[in-house]
């Protein structure tokens, strides 16, 4: 599989790739990649959740007990969480958002896909976010898939992120751009 990005040069990049692999041999792709999605929202949505996974006091048994009791509420397949347990016990779960991001990008190229986020200040609507997903397939000659989040600070505007690449036209960015150009 090939990973133009450099995916699997990081630490996360290599957790993904091994956890892709297993789910491909175990025909598990789909299910591991909603079950990981599943738990990027979960810590992006908790505080807690996001300070326990980044707690370098939790001991490994403890953090193991935590990963495992947090998939079974999930509902996460046993692949899933098996990899969690791995994860506590080599206390690598600070890791897990970028891992989970690590994932979604490797499952997509081999859909043939290329994963985009997109930011704006207000949500948007499923009209508003296939328009922009078309536009972005004509660019990059390749189905998108369009992750939405928002972003109140950007006051207006999108900030789009393709693999390394990042468009920004948020309003934030064109005041900050205003205000140093008028300091000379």
């Amino acid at each position: 599989m090939e990973n133009s990005g450099g995916i699997t040069a990081s630490l996360q990049g290599r957790y993904a790739s091994a956890l892709y692999e297993l789910a491909a041999e175990n025909k598990a792709t789909s299910a591991v990649e909603g079950d990981l999605e599943k738990l990027g929202q979960a810590v992006a949505a908790s505080g807690d959740l996001a300070a326990l996974i980044r707690n370098p006091r939790l001991t490994r048994d403890s953090a193991h007990a935590a990963m495992i009791a947090l998939g079974k509420h999930l509902g996460l397949a046993p692949l899933t969480q098996q990899f969690l347990g791995v994860l506590a016990d080599n206390r690598r779960l600070s890791k897990l958002p970028q891992i989970v991001s690590a994932f979604a990008g490797i499952a997509a190229a081999s859909r043939g896909e290329i994963a985009a986020t997109v930011t704006s200040a207000h949500p948007l609507d499923a009209k508003q976010i296939a328009a922009i997903a078309a536009k972005l397939k004509a660019r990059e000659g390749k189905d998108v898939k369009l992750t939405a989040t928002v972003d109140p600070e950007i006051l207006g505007g999108l900030i789009v992120r393709i693999g390394s690449t990042q468009i920004d036209s948020s309003i934030r960015t064109r005041l900050n751009t205003l205000a140093n150009a008028m300091k000379g």
